[in-house]
C-alpha cells in the first residue's frame, strides 16, 4: 500500500511539474507574441510616415522648385509644345 501510495504521489508531482512548466512557457509566448503585435504596430506607423515623405517628395511644385533653383530647367512656352497623335508618332521630324 505503501509502494502505491508513493508512486501516486510521484506521479502527482509530476504532474504538478508538468502544469507549472507547461502554463509558465504559455505565459513566456503570450509577452512574445505582446512584443510582436507592438512591433507590428510601431512598423505600421512608421510606414505610414514613409509612405507621407514620399508623398512629400514627390510632389509637382518641388520638384518644379528643384528643377528650376539647381538644373536651371524651365517650362516649355506653349507655342514650342507639339503634340503628336499615335499614327503621327512615325513621321515626326
Amino acid at each position: 500500500m505503501v509502494k502505491i501510495n508513493l508512486i501516486l504521489l510521484l506521479i502527482a508531482i509530476a504532474c504538478a511539474l508538468g502544469t507549472v512548466t507547461s502554463q509558465h512557457r504559455a505565459r513566456k509566448l503570450f509577452v512574445s507574441l505582446e512584443k510582436e503585435h507592438e512591433r507590428a504596430k510601431q512598423l505600421e506607423i512608421e510606414f505610414t510616415q514613409l509612405q507621407l515623405e514620399a508623398s512629400t517628395w514627390a510632389m509637382q511644385s518641388r520638384i518644379e522648385k528643384i528643377a528650376s533653383a539647381q538644373l536651371n530647367m524651365r517650362a516649355l512656352a506653349p507655342n514650342r509644345v507639339q503634340v503628336l497623335a499615335p499614327a503621327e508618332a512615325g513621321k515626326a521630324r
